[in-house]
């Protein structure tokens, strides 16, 4: 049974269920040994709480690293998702250049926008420092705003096939899994760019949004590929397990601020035949 080293950079929001504070548990529910490198710290995500406290590590990264050559420490797969400056991106891209284990996988969540809009603080040149970083990766994985910003194409809320499709060829990376793709009302799914070959895995539209479901979707598929499950299969696991994290959400209106997934991290497991 694979035990791999993961190293997952990305910020830490002490309160919200998001980026670092679900990544961190979900990998290690996946069997592997979890590493973490933050990019800031906040007292709280940024979708609703007001503005939160923030402390950046962006300085400190360097010393961090240096640290890691010098015992020799290497990563199987190095997943990154909000990262929250161009001094970060910059950082990352580095790390992977130097920090990955032989064979090892460089997977990008680019977290930096949703419903047509970019997240507060990012412009253009945030834009363009993603999509070098995207560029150097063996797996992306975007929403479809991100995709449209990545690609250089106009926002469409209605994601038909002919849009989905027009994302995924303008997105010069060869392995691009996008989620949020379906226009149905009450179904949405995953599209698929694997190499030469599309493929799209659809499932039931749950209908309020949740903070965070794009980071849990991330951690869950790096942790089962990085388990040994096929591409296909692991994207249809971390599809099913965010969704019932959702499902097991809704009927808590006082839980608006991210989803409790940590109950279904036993059906998780059981999935992956942990």
């Amino acid at each position: 049974m694979a035990y791999k080293r993961i190293l997952t950079i990305q910020d830490i929001s002490c309160v919200g269920q998001c980026s670092m504070t679900v990544a961190l548990p979900i990998l290690s529910a996946c069997g592997h040994e979890t590493c973490v490198l933050p990019t800031a710290l906040l007292s709280t995500h940024t979708g609703g709480f007001g503005k939160p406290a923030v402390v950046h590590f962006e300085e400190s990264i360097p010393g961090i690293c240096h640290h890691w050559e010098q015992c020799g420490i290497r990563f199987d797969a190095i997943l990154a998702g909000y990262l929250g400056s161009i001094s970060a991106i910059e950082k990352t891209e580095k790390i992977m250049d130097t920090l990955l284990a032989p064979g090892g996988l460089k997977i990008v969540d680019p977290a930096m926008g949703d419903n047509g809009k970019l997240y507060a603080g990012f412009d253009e040149s945030y834009v363009g420092k993603m999509r070098e970083l995207c560029r150097k990766a063996d797996i992306i994985l975007p929403n479809i705003t991100e995709a449209a910003y990545l690609s250089g194409n106009f926002y469409e809320e209605k994601t038909d096939q002919c849009y989905v499709n027009k994302l995924l060829d303008d997105l010069e990376e060869s392995c691009v899994i996008l989620t949020g793709a379906g226009s149905a009302s009450n179904m949405t799914g995953v599209a698929v760019k694997e190499g030469a070959d599309r493929w799209y895995y659809a499932h039931e539209r749950i209908g309020r949004n949740y903070h965070g479901t794009g980071d849990i979707f991330a951690a869950c598929f790096t942790g089962a590929l990085m388990k040994g499950h096929s591409l296909r299969n692991s994207v249809e696991i971390s599809a099913d397990f965010t969704r019932k994290s959702i499902k097991n959400t809704e009927k808590s209106s006082d839980h608006w601020y991210g989803v409790k997934f940590e109950t279904v991290l036993p059906d998780l497991m059981a999935w992956l035949e942990l």
